[in-house]
């Protein structure tokens, strides 16, 4: 038996045996119109753009009242 030979058996001996395959079922979802897909993006958005300016509305609000408490001190 010659070295390339002995070398190749004593790789195939080190090797892990192989395991069995994950076999993954891809389940499609449920298909959307443009137009639905759509205003889901534009609810999100509009919602988003809410609550921005609800909580700029509330910090103003808060810095005219603490504004409007230290001003009514300083007489």
């Amino acid at each position: 038996m010659s070295m390339a030979e002995r070398s190749l058996e004593t790789l195939a001996f080190l090797q892990a045996p192989a395991k069995p395959p994950i076999i993954v079922k891809i389940i499609q979802p449920e298909q959307k119109s443009d137009l639905q897909g759509l205003s889901d993006v534009l609810l999100g958005s509009l919602g988003l753009t809410g609550l921005i300016t609800l909580a700029a509305l509330l910090l103003g609000a808060a810095l005219a009242g603490l504004m409007f408490w230290v001003r009514s001190r300083a007489n």
